[in-house]
């Protein structure tokens, strides 16, 4: 049954044609994961999916996670990348995210593997109405990291909290892209990102709100702190805000 409802929503908010790693990841795919929280189930433990990066050899790897929350469902996932072999890895992943009427995701991602690893990791998030989701990505340990999350307001009364974490230094580079979406009136938007960068580190944060034309009565605010250690780390900050309605806060 719930496969059977997956079905219909894989590749339904990751749209190849717009990005390219995208399109490489639906290509490629080799593993994949369906977590489905039925009506009104509230999770009660939260469910941790480890991913390990183990090989003799330089390797890519093309992972695909499908979340789905029916109405009223209520779920925290926790996931975590490691890297335990010292060898080159190029990993990609795609996370397509549900979020039914009234239902609540608590989401982490977190990183801590090796200056070997390049990681590109592509999140697109759909909300239905009076929901909530707080997403966290954190970068502790890395090489390059690229994370790109979208999220889609697409039914009326939601709200979202989402937050980055970035640790960084040696010639690690972390970036991160985030578009929020006010399709429909009265959504709240909260979005804070932090990045400390020690030696020869660089950070990148580029964080779109997009307010449309119908999207009355929005709240949105967006904070990007950062500290430098270091003259020779670099930081390149891009918040942008986008608004085509009169009513609103931002």
């Amino acid at each position: 049954d719930a496969q059977d409802k997956a079905k219909g929503l894989y590749g339904a908010l990751a749209d190849t044609s717009e990005d390219g790693i995208t399109a490489l990841n639906t290509m490629l795919a080799q593993d994949a994961l369906l977590i489905y929280v039925p009506k009104n189930v509230k999770v009660d433990r939260a469910i941790q999916v480890i991913n390990i990066l183990r090989s003799d050899v330089e390797l890519m790897v093309n992972r695909r996670v499908l979340v789905v929350l029916e109405k009223g469902a209520d779920a925290k996932i926790l996931f975590c990348d490691h890297a335990a072999d010292d060898r080159k890895f190029l990993a990609t992943q795609v996370v397509e995210v549900f979020v039914g009427e009234n239902a609540h995701l608590d989401m982490t991602c977190l990183e801590e593997t090796h200056y070997k690893n390049v990681r590109v990791s592509n999140v697109y998030i759909d909300q239905k109405a009076n929901s909530r989701v707080d997403h966290n990505v954190i970068t502790l340990h890395n090489g390059v990291t690229r994370n790109r999350t979208d999220l889609v307001f697409s039914g009326e009364g939601a709200e979202c909290y989402m937050n980055g974490c970035v640790i960084a230094d040696k010639e690690q580079r972390v970036d991160n892209n985030t578009l929020i979406d006010h399709k429909v009136p009265h959504c709240d938007s909260h979005e804070l990102y932090k990045y400390v960068l020690d030696d020869r580190a660089v950070g990148a944060f580029a964080g779109k709100v997009l307010v449309r034309k119908d999207a009355q009565k929005t709240t949105s605010q967006e904070t990007n702190q950062n500290l430098c250690a270091t003259k020779e780390c670099r930081m390149y900050t891009q918040p942008m805000l986008e608004i085509y309605a009169d009513d609103v806060k931002c």
